[in-house]
């Protein structure tokens, strides 16, 4: 049987830095989505109160959107900084996709309202496809 103790020594000594960096990420991406949140025309968690599944489908996109990069940016994150920094250039990036995609379909925040869920869609894929793309930026 092999000794447990140098296994428990890393994760005692990698814990610490593991913790603050999941923090960190985790803040960053709550951060981004309030500022998100407050950013949009619509109230989303009212609409999604009302049982408005379009409004889920579009905050669930930006979570996601918003999670996808900060964990690439997490797994090769060199410091806190990193986290912070590529957590905004994120929620810049998701703001853009969210013009854009309205944009390309006309009067966006209405139709979520109006729980449009094909629009919705569109939105919410809109940001996962820049997610994957950020995502693979960051990892590069």
């Amino acid at each position: 049987m092999t000794d447990p103790m140098p296994v428990i020594q890393s994760l005692l000594s990698g814990l610490p830095i593991f913790l603050l960096h999941l923090a960190c990420a985790t803040l960053a991406w709550l951060a981004a989505m309030a500022l998100y949140m407050w950013i949009t025309p619509h109230d989303e968690f009212a609409l999604i109160r009302a049982g408005n599944e379009a409004a889920a489908i579009s905050l669930g996109g930006a979570a996601i959107g918003l999670g996808i990069p900060l964990g690439f940016c997490l797994a090769g994150s060199v410091n806190v900084w990193d986290i912070m920094i590529w957590g905004s250039v994120t929620l810049v990036l998701q703001l853009i996709a969210f013009r854009f995609a309205d944009y390309l379909i006309g009067s966006l925040s209405t139709r979520i309202e109006a729980n449009e869920r094909a629009a919705a869609i569109f939105l919410a894929m809109m940001k996962i496809a820049i997610a994957c793309l950020t995502a693979g930026a960051v990892a590069s």
